[in-house]
């Protein structure tokens, strides 16, 4: 089949000097780009690269990473990218989880990483320009092995989820489609190196013939650098931005200036709700889609483009992509009555093949589909949802939300409350619990609250949410804990015990 990298050369050979990359280092074409993913591919051909062979790409980003991805593909290999800059130690386990065979990077980072991979490591920097690779370049099946990803941190222990071509690239032509990406394209890469949502970030505008715009990570986490490289290089796509970071900006003074020119902002990995429900939609001058989908099904399984003025009584994560099906299940794996909770199944074209080395978990969460065709396959995902006229409504984790004196609580309606306080920049409510085992909210804040007590706040909430949704405690904080990728860091947020 057709990998995206194929879909870059053909852009490659009608525009050759069209831009692919701006970096600090300056502009990379189309031909540029192209040229040293063949050459990196035919090296790593040379060294054994083929169909179901993984190999660990650590590169700083940049240009080299981008193409040092792109190459694994073009040799038949299946990459497992890695975000240099987290500690070796952890690194070291995702190249043992995800059984890698060959490793791509630098001299240096080699040095510094000590990767338990097999063999020599394939070095970028003592590369010298070689022949194209005898035969050319193979293409995978469908069902080949494209990519590894690992699930999150923040959910427990990170397992090796094994995706194949037939998800990866539908899923990155139907972002280029669906969304519109083209030739004016303009996209900022956002997240990190070794995540999955940076395979869209970086690969889907580059399919659809646009220009991607790489400025180093430490500009991305600080609201003026960020505003600058978008005015800077024209972005108008940012294609993976979490709630908790456009709550960040929506922090800050004058925060449509931060955004001015970008037309498409996609979001996903956490609820949207909390930014939605405090005015953030006005901020997003241009179209505002909120993602669904973990990493067992290819990153996203639904979408729902956000209306100017939406509806914040409900997280909406919206309609299947092409080729997944979406089904609600009871714990029987039966179809829950309509309008009713059900555990939310995915199925279709993005659903991974399982867990590498982890045959008891693959076969618990990726089960045979009853009501689909033979050898059709779900993923249990353990979030909770119900359908509505706009599609999926997402109702949380089914072990996020907790009861409490016997009301079933989603802490993302606290949350969402404690964003329209004028003075609350950032919110996130746990839940521990207390000697007694008794289920308590702590909500812990960020924001301009020198002069806003406890009291205050449980009166602004007071005006919107019943007594049992009412935080026992208020921990302020300078700034809120965001994993790499991100997301607010709730296990970072350490448990009040004791009574208010």
């Amino acid at each position: 089949m057709r990998t995206f990298v194929d879909g870059l050369a053909a852009h490659a050979a009608r525009h050759p000097g069209r831009v692919a990359l701006s970096t600090p280092e300056g502009d990379l074409s189309y031909a540029g780009l192209v040229s040293r993913i063949d050459t990196l591919a035919a090296a790593l051909r040379a060294r054994g690269a083929g169909p179901e062979v993984v190999c660990a790409v650590a590169v700083e980003r940049g240009a080299d990473a981008v193409a040092a991805v792109a190459a694994v593909v073009r040799a038949g290999a299946a990459f497992l990218a890695l975000d240099v800059e987290q500690p070796p130690a952890r690194l070291a386990a995702l190249v043992r989880s995800g059984q890698a065979d060959l490793l791509l990077t630098t001299s240096g980072l080699a040095e510094r990483l000590e990767l338990p991979v097999p063999g020599r490591p394939l070095l970028l920097d003592r590369l010298s320009p070689g022949a194209a690779a005898p035969g050319g370049f193979p293409a995978p099946g469908p069902d080949t092995l494209a990519y590894v990803s690992h699930t999150s941190g923040s959910t427990g222990e990170p397992s090796a989820v094994l995706i194949e071509h037939r998800g990866l690239d539908s899923y990155l032509r139907f972002v280029a489609r669906d969304y519109g990406l083209g030739p004016d394209t303009t996209a900022l890469q956002v997240a990190p190196l070794g995540y999955d949502a940076s395979v869209r970030d970086t690969f889907a505008p580059l399919l659809a013939g646009g220009r991607l715009v790489i400025v180093p990570r430490a500009r991305l986490l600080r609201p003026e650098p960020f505003g600058e490289a978008v005015r800077a290089h024209g972005v108008n796509t940012l294609l993976s931005v979490t709630p908790s970071f456009l709550a960040f900006l929506a922090g800050q003074p004058e925060p449509r200036r931060l955004l001015a020119g970008v037309r498409l902002v996609v979001s996903s990995g956490e609820s949207l709700r909390p930014f939605l429900t405090a005015g953030g939609r006005s901020l997003v001058g241009g179209a505002l889609v909120n993602q669904y989908g973990p990493t067992e099904c290819t990153m996203t399984s639904t979408r729902y483009a956000v209306p100017p003025e939406p509806d914040t009584t409900a997280d909406l994560v919206g309609t299947p992509i092409d080729g997944v099906v979406v089904r609600l299940l009871d714990d029987a794996l039966a179809p829950v009555p309509e309008g009713a909770v059900g555990e939310v199944c995915i199925g279709g074209t993005g659903v991974a093949r399982g867990y590498r080395g982890q045959p008891a978990r693959t076969a618990e969460r990726f089960v045979p589909d009853p009501l689909g065709p033979p050898g059709s396959r779900l993923y249990r995902t353990g979030d909770l949802a119900t359908a509505g006229p706009d599609g999926l409504r997402y109702l949380g984790r089914g072990d996020r939300q907790v009861k409490i004196r016997g009301y079933r609580v989603d802490p993302a309606e606290v949350e969402g409350a404690l964003l329209t306080h004028p003075g609350v920049a950032g919110a996130v409510v746990t839940a521990p619990s207390d000697e007694q085992g008794r289920v308590y909210l702590v909500a812990h804040v960020t924001g301009e609250l020198a002069e806003t007590t406890d009291a205050a706040l449980r009166a602004h909430l007071g005006r919107t949410l019943p007594p049992h949704l009412m935080p026992r405690r208020f921990v302020r904080l300078a700034e809120l804990p965001t994993t790499r990728g991100g997301k607010a860091d709730r296990r970072a947020l350490t448990p009040v015990g004791g009574t208010a």
